[in-house]
Formats: C-alpha cells, sequence, structure tokens
C-alpha cells in the first residue's frame, strides 16, 4: 500500500477486534517511532495489550470497545507540543494503515494509566491514538471543498492541489477541517482555525500535505 492509498483508506475506527499486535507489526512501528522521536524530541510510546485506559466510561460513551494497543503522544512542554504531536502522530497513523491496522485519534475519552507510559520532568501527554485490527474499516465522512480550505492568486499548480486534497482526507477534531493553505510563489503557509485541538489538526493536515505534494516542490511559510 502506497501512503496515497493509506491515506484514502483511513478512517476513523472505534471497535477493535480481540487479536493481538504481531511481532513483526510490533516491530516495525517501534522502529518508526524511534525515528520519529529522533527527529521531532518527542518522547512518543506504543502500548501494547494494556485495556484499561479505555475500559471507563467515558470511553464507552465515545462508542469504543476491544483497545488495547495505542500510540501516546509525548513530549516537552512547547508552543509547538501539539503541532508536532500531530505531524508526527499522523506519520506513524499511515504507517499502521500500510500495516494493516486501523487507527483512531482520541483527546479526551481514555483514562491516563501512569504505569503504562513513562512521562519524565516537563513532559505532558498530549494525545493517544488508538490501534489495533477493526471490526470495520470505518467509513468517510463528509469533506469540505477544495477551494474553502485553500487560497492562491491565479491557476493553482497540481502539486499544490494534490496537497489540499491530501489534507482533506486527514482526520480532524470532530471532523471540523479548521484550515486554510494559502500559496505565494512556492511557499505554502498553513493556518490553524479556532476551536479544540487544532494545532494538532494543523500538524496532520500538514503531513498529509507534504504527501500530497511532495515535499521538494515548496517550502513553509
Amino acid at each position: 500500500m502506497t501512503i496515497q492509498e493509506a491515506m484514502n483508506a483511513r478512517h476513523s475506527v472505534r471497535q477493535y477486534k480481540n487479536r493481538p499486535l504481531g511481532d513483526e507489526v510490533i516491530a516495525a512501528l517501534n522502529q518508526e517511532i524511534a525515528a520519529c522521536n529522533r527527529e521531532s524530541g518527542l518522547h512518543i510510546q506504543l502500548v501494547t495489550n494494556e485495556p484499561k485506559a479505555f475500559s471507563n466510561m467515558m470511553a464507552r460513551y465515545g462508542k469504543f470497545s476491544g483497545v488495547t494497543n495505542y500510540l501516546a503522544l509525548i513530549g516537552k512542554k512547547s508552543d509547538n507540543l501539539d503541532e508536532l504531536c500531530g505531524y508526527y502522530g499522523e506519520r506513524l497513523v499511515l504507517l499502521a494503515q500500510q500495516l494493516g491496522l486501523n487507527s483512531c485519534w482520541v483527546a479526551m475519552t481514555y483514562k491516563k494509566i501512569p504505569q503504562a507510559l513513562e512521562i519524565g520532568p516537563g513532559e505532558k501527554l498530549t494525545v493517544v491514538i488508538a490501534l489495533g485490527y477493526g471490526v470495520t474499516s470505518g467509513e468517510a465522512h463528509r469533506s469540505k471543498k477544495p477551494q474553502q480550505v485553500s487560497s492562491v492568486s491565479g491557476p493553482a499548480p497540481q502539486w499544490f492541489q494534490k496537497g489540499v486534497e491530501a489534507a482533506l482526507l486527514a482526520p480532524t477534531a470532530m471532523n471540523q477541517q479548521k484550515f486554510k493553505f494559502t500559496l505565494e510563489g512556492s511557499q505554502v503557509e498553513a493556518k490553524a482555525g479556532m476551536g479544540f485541538y487544532s494545532k494538532i489538526d494543523l500538524g496532520i493536515v500538514k503531513y498529509h500535505f507534504e504527501q500530497g505534494a511532495g515535499k521538494d516542490r515548496f517550502t513553509w511559510r
């Protein structure tokens, strides 16, 4: 599965089968987690066979079931922590999709289990991502039009169009898609709208945009 195919196939999934992750899948995820942590300075962790985080009433209210594996997005407190977690978390989400897994970003409807995590001084857990083999593959939700989330003077180059289309495939909080991409020359500006977890969403959609547009086509402004 290519990264584009993974973006198309990925949908949020909340119900999972009672099927553990295989050793090869865990090894592939941990290898990519290590690479993400080196690049970003984050402290992302994979938690496996841990059912307590999604056994509380909030998780049931969020219609989660069977979740025993998740990514914990942890890092040093900073102004750009949320965006970093969104960017690198989505990189791992798409790898998980390529490995045959399903996933769901989870901001509130879980319980922090301290003994399952390593949170260092000055670090915080921002969000988690449920992982596993879904009961279903999820379904697509209504999406905004490209012109609603982008701005360009004159005809938009194909790479920019592809970047925006890829960004519209990204998961965002409450599926609100509160972001905007603006093209000036070969520079792209990405802005987050107002709302809960908008900075995490910004990191997620920027990763998608890069995959669709090609990182060598532009620079971020």
